[in-house]
């Protein structure tokens, strides 16, 4: 089973969305959700402060804030398919 990645901040409303969005889509796609929280890796700070949340499919980044629940869901059913 393939790993998707959401980078975000506790508290963050728009990254509640995006996760929200991730796991109503794991009821129709194979996939786990990995949570990474950017507070805690001063690196992922300073990469992804003012964009998240960040989804990303194995290190390929598929969306960022604000996320469209259906191009979302677009890009990862194209690429959980491409296997």
């Amino acid at each position: 089973m393939r790993t998707v990645t959401l980078y975000l901040r506790p508290g963050c409303h728009l990254c509640e969305e995006a996760l929200g969005h991730l796991r109503a889509l794991q009821r129709e796609l194979a996939f786990r959700v990995r949570q990474v929280n950017i507070q805690e890796d001063p690196a992922l700070l300073e990469r992804y402060d003012w964009f998240i949340p960040v989804v990303e499919l194995e290190g390929e980044e598929l969306a960022r804030a604000p996320v469209d629940p259906a191009r979302l869901r677009r890009e990862l059913a194209r690429r959980l398919a491409a296997g």
